[in-house]
């Protein structure tokens, strides 16, 4: 089985009284030496719990590891202006040595819209802004001119390899979303039939399906068995999402998953 396995990393505010939480570097480390192939840092500006902030999360993931991949889980582009977001990909895809995998979404509506508020942007316009900012992002984020807001033309330096854009959503103009613009396509929980379903939707083979939080139970076995069919669905990589404050038990047990494919 080839499906990758990826955890999310603790970006919630670290705990003085419980230093597990919000460890990033020993979780980072952790996740590198169980063999696990990802890490993942949830983004957002204002959200239900507080959280880290994604770029910065990434970034000290990527010095203390050496293979790993860093991802984002995803990264809210309608909450910046593009050329400082390409800025910020570019810079940590050379630190990390081409490790980043950018995941990209609009927001859970769970989360409101005090962020969008609270940068003085809309909220309604948040699916335009993302298209406008995905239509320009790669050329930025290689170093090539592109228009962006206001109709600026700049080259953002220094240009790095653009890393694979995978583009998070259900509705039709997620998928939509990602037909045009993405490598691949994230989602919360679905099943490997709705996968599947999904995928035909956006009707381009070449793109595969990164599945968050999938219900794999609590049987390492079982779970690998699970992932065949998700792999078989057309999901290239699994992201688990934590069961509590200690990662270490969690990423344990993706690895013993991974170790029982």
């Amino acid at each position: 089985m080839t499906v990758e396995i990826g955890v999310i990393l603790p970006t919630s505010t670290p705990d003085p009284a419980n230093p597990i939480v919000g460890d990033v570097r020993a979780s980072a480390r952790f996740a590198e030496e169980a063999g696990l192939d990802s890490v993942w840092s949830t983004d957002h500006l204002v959200a239900s719990a507080p959280m880290l902030d994604s770029t910065a999360v990434l970034a000290t993931a990527a010095a203390v590891t050496d293979r790993i991949k860093i991802g984002y889980n995803v990264l809210l582009l309608s909450l910046r202006p593009v050329a400082w977001a390409a800025k910020q990909v570019s810079t940590l895809q050379i630190l990390s040595g081409n490790r980043l995998v950018l995941g990209v979404g609009t927001g859970n509506p769970a989360h409101g819209d005090v962020a969008w508020r609270a940068s003085g942007l809309s909220y309604d316009d948040r699916g335009a802004r993302t298209d406008a900012a995905l239509a320009v992002l790669p050329d930025l984020i290689a170093g090539k001119t592109a228009v962006v807001e206001n109709g600026v033309e700049v080259a953002i330096a220094p240009g790095a390899a653009v890393p694979p854009i995978v583009v998070a959503g259900n509705g039709k103009r997620a998928l939509r979303r990602v037909a045009r613009f993405a490598d691949g396509w994230a989602s919360i929980g679905l099943s490997p039939s709705e996968v599947a379903a999904g995928l035909a939707e956006i009707g381009r083979p070449a793109v595969k399906a990164t599945i968050v939080a999938p219900a794999v139970g609590d049987d390492p076995k079982a779970a690998a068995e699970l992932l065949a069919q998700y792999e078989a669905a057309g999901v290239e990589r699994v992201i688990l999402a934590p069961t509590g404050a200690d990662f270490r038990r969690d990423y344990e047990f993706a690895a013993a998953i991974k170790a029982a494919s």
